[in-house]
């Protein structure tokens, strides 16, 4: 008995599989609170916090990604967040207001904007669901509203087993006379 050749039908399917874990970015994540330079945990005072911003370690945050936050109900003018974002723009890579999950949307979202999504015209894309990085829905969503436009099929999950979202139509070739 002769033994059949397996032919591997996903290799050859034509399916390009993008995997959004592949553009998550290194370095660390720090949540900055602006709760700690509150006066009496309620108001931030200017004089003092000027004080703080020019006393302040910042190359700390060398190359990291930093989210801004007041988890107290405070009053924040929003000049405190600019002057944050200012002494924190030379030494953090990502700065965001935000919690650490707005961040991770930020850093993801940066990501796919970088990306050719030219090179997907035409093509049947599947968005690989599983990963060991915590892709945010954001990420998936952007890609989606992003590849639409271009792709001949969306889907989601594994090439071997997937979700389709989109087909583009066959739409019939309209022809006027004149």
């Amino acid at each position: 008995m002769e033994a059949e050749e397996i032919v591997n039908r996903v290799a050859t399917s034509g399916i390009v599989s993008l995997d959004l874990e592949e553009l998550y970015q290194p370095g660390e994540r720090i949540l900055y609170d602006i709760k700690d330079n509150l006066w009496q945990g309620m108001i931030l005072r200017e004089k003092d916090f000027r004080e703080f911003l020019k006393a302040h370690d910042w190359s700390q945050y060398a190359g990291k990604h930093v989210a801004v936050i007041c988890s107290e109900d405070a009053i924040v003018p929003t000049w405190a967040y600019m002057l944050l974002a200012v002494h924190l723009e030379p030494h953090a890579q990502t700065v965001v207001f935000g919690d650490l999950a707005a961040l991770e949307d930020t850093l993801f979202n940066n990501a796919i904007q970088k990306l050719d999504i030219g090179s997907f015209t035409g093509k049947r894309v599947v968005v690989k669901g599983c990963s060991k990085v915590e892709v945010p829905v954001s990420a998936y969503m952007e890609i989606s509203r992003l590849l639409k436009p271009v792709v001949q099929s969306l889907m989601f999950g594994e090439p071997c087993s997937t979700v389709p979202l989109y087909k583009k139509s066959k739409s019939s070739v309209s022809t006027s006379t004149d």
